[in-house]
Parts: C-alpha cells; structure tokens; sequence
C-alpha cells in the first residue's frame, strides 16, 4: 500500500508506544542499547487516541527501573510491551514512581548534589511534581535534567 511503513517485527525485546509525537529522540537517547540491538524509532504515527504518536521498537533489550523511571518522566503515558519468542507476554503503563534515586539532577544550581558526588534523589509530591531530598525544591517533573 503507498505510503504505508513496513517495521520488521522483533523477536526479544521491548517495544515503548504512545510516546507523544516528537519525543521519541529524547526517550531513545536516554536508553542504554547495546550496538548488537536493533532499534526502529517511528515518528509521528497516525493515533486515534493520541493524533500523532512516536514508537521505538528495540531487539534484546529489557528496560531497567532507572530507564523506565526516565520515561515515565518524559512520555508519562508511554505503554511497555515485552516481547519474547515473537508475542508479547507483558503490557504494562509507565508509572511516575514515588520516589527517583540517581534518575535526573536537581535543576536548582545551588543544589548540593551539582557540587558534591552525592546522589540526587527526589520524593513524589502531590500533581506529579518531584522534591529534592537536599535542597528541598519542588519541581514538575519537565523541569528534572535528565
């Protein structure tokens, strides 16, 4: 059919859709993934529930908390599906966790952890917005670097 993208499917690995459109760069960067991995990176997909979409499909590759944390923070309504042998056998939704331990810095350049080794951390507030367990600054989570 013209016009229509034809990804390969994957046989291990996991694929991340309803990654809002034009985001999908900054989540693939933000993943560590092996040079033997193959990716597919889709941009801007037709969605009915979303207009427009990105999606990243990536061979051998299990996502780590800390990945998955970054990716809650960027695309909080990203889905997971872990596939293996070909189907997927786990769909799950990103979640903010409650608490990030070494996920982002503090944006606030007075912050102790921008000076001293000293891992950033942050506790969940109210409406998604994060606390700095040093400087005690409450930040949305856009505003975290990660």
């Amino acid at each position: 059919m013209p016009g229509e993208l034809v990804v390969e499917k994957i046989e291990n690995g996991t694929v991340i859709d309803h990654i809002p459109a034009g985001l999908g760069l900054k989540v693939i960067g933000m993943l560590k993934i092996p040079r033997s991995s193959k990716a597919a990176l889709l941009l801007n997909v037709p969605s009915k529930r979303m207009g427009s979409k990105d999606i990243l499909k990536v061979s051998g590759k299990q996502l780590d908390e800390k990945e998955l944390s970054k990716i809650a923070l960027v695309a909080p309504a990203a889905t997971l599906n872990v596939i293996r042998d070909g189907a997927v056998v786990e769909k799950a939704s990103v979640r903010l966790p409650k608490e990030l331990k070494g996920v982002a810095k503090c944006p606030n350049p007075n912050c102790v952890t921008n000076h001293e080794r000293v891992e950033p951390k942050f506790g969940q507030e109210e409406g998604g917005k994060f606390r700095c367990e040093y400087c005690e600054m409450v930040f949305e989570a856009g505003e975290l670097i990660l």
